[in-house]
């Protein structure tokens, strides 16, 4: 009889290997959630992305997203900018 092949690690259920925690991936801004997060309009987001300035944005498909903590470096920079000028 052929024997079934078996894990050194237990899986769950859902084939993810028991005591191991999935990866964490921050979940992307939407240019909306951005625009409130600085209370800046979208308006002025899309010009700082023409003009090559504001914070990175990333093209997912036809949407730009941001990540949160990119946003909030780009934020305290400017701010650290602001304060030694």
């Amino acid at each position: 009889m052929p024997r079934s092949r078996t894990s050194a690690a237990a899986t769950t259920s859902r084939g993810r290997v028991a005591g191991v925690a999935p990866p964490t991936v921050e979940r992307l801004w939407t240019i909306g959630e951005v625009s409130a997060f600085l209370g800046i309009p979208i308006a002025t987001l899309h010009q700082w992305r023409y003009l090559g300035t504001g914070p990175d944005a990333y093209r997912v498909g036809k949407h730009l997203r941001y990540s949160p903590v990119a946003v909030q470096a780009w934020l305290e920079s400017e701010c650290r900018r602001e304060v030694s000028a």
